[in-house]
């Protein structure tokens, strides 16, 4: 039997090391199609980055990419990184992948889209439940990251609200929980209510309270809150004005800051222009 040299043994453990390494790294297709088939085939969600040309920015971005934590989160998704004249085939040829309206809220602009290929039983399986483009041309930062990668699932909307939740800098706990789908049906039932009514506020909130009431576990009772944007702005910046209207009110920020057992948010575009909010909480009182 051959022995193994000292240096051969070191020779194995850096082998080891480095195929532990590359079994880390998260790996991008370059193909759209290729990147659907194995997001749909693993039951997983797919990212994709859609490239800015501008190399200075790639670099940047590959910077916030290599963070641990970051790429760690990336592990669980199928990753593709495309630019941002990406083309699909169609049955009438090929089109540009960021003309189609799945991808309007991208705006034409580099930055992260996100796919549901989970469950085909899903809602939202095959929708594109998350678009980030790089704001003012400036890449997604660590955190901004990290909280796109860790959002519940759900639907555009629900996603988008929730990281402005998150994303506001005193931390409201009102996502801490659970995020429930039965609270879920309700903000975007009302959210759509308001959007259609073109008017903010608690419309029918006491039939929706016993209705909720009567479903949650044990002795958990549904808060409310509801907010509106500015017309004209977009999905995110219409997210993020509706946590700073929360703000301005005492007592709808006491709700949001709060930690809950349960919790959802949606919101809807009125043919106002303006996105109409909604966020529902529950836990013991």
């Amino acid at each position: 039997m051959l022995k193994r040299t000292p240096l051969a043994i070191a020779a194995l453990l850096a082998i080891t090391i480095t195929q532990t390494v590359l079994a880390d790294t998260p790996y991008w297709y370059d193909d759209y199609s290729t990147a659907v088939r194995t997001a749909t085939n693993e039951g997983r969600m797919l990212l994709i980055y859609f490239r800015d040309e501008d190399q200075t920015k790639q670099a940047e971005f590959q910077r916030v990419l290599d963070d641990p934590k970051v790429a760690e989160l990336l592990n669980n998704y199928i990753l593709a990184e495309l630019p941002i004249d990406a083309t699909v085939g169609t049955k009438s040829g090929t089109t540009k992948l960021m003309s189609h309206d799945s991808f309007q809220h991208m705006a034409g602009q580099p930055g992260i889209a996100i796919v549901d290929y989970v469950d085909s039983q899903d809602e939202t399986y095959g929708y594109v439940v998350s678009q980030f483009p790089f704001r003012d041309r400036r890449v997604r930062s660590i955190q901004q990251m990290q909280t796109i990668l860790s959002l519940p699932r759900g639907s555009l909307t629900q996603r988008t609200l929730i990281y402005a939740v998150r994303m506001h800098p005193e931390r409201p706990r009102s996502t801490n929980g659970a995020f429930r789908r039965l609270l879920a049906v309700a903000t975007f039932q009302h959210s759509r209510l308001q959007a259609r009514m073109q008017l903010q506020g608690h419309h029918s909130w006491e039939s929706r309270f016993h209705q909720l009431s009567g479903q949650l576990p044990g002795h958990m009772l549904p808060t409310e809150v509801c907010a509106e944007s500015w017309p004209g702005q977009n999905l995110e910046d219409a997210a993020i004005e509706c946590v700073h209207s929360w703000r301005h009110s005492s007592g709808h920020w006491s709700a949001v800051s709060a930690d809950n057992t349960y919790y959802a948010y949606d919101m809807k575009r009125g043919n106002n222009g303006i996105w109409y909010a909604t966020g529902i909480f529950a836990k013991n009182r």
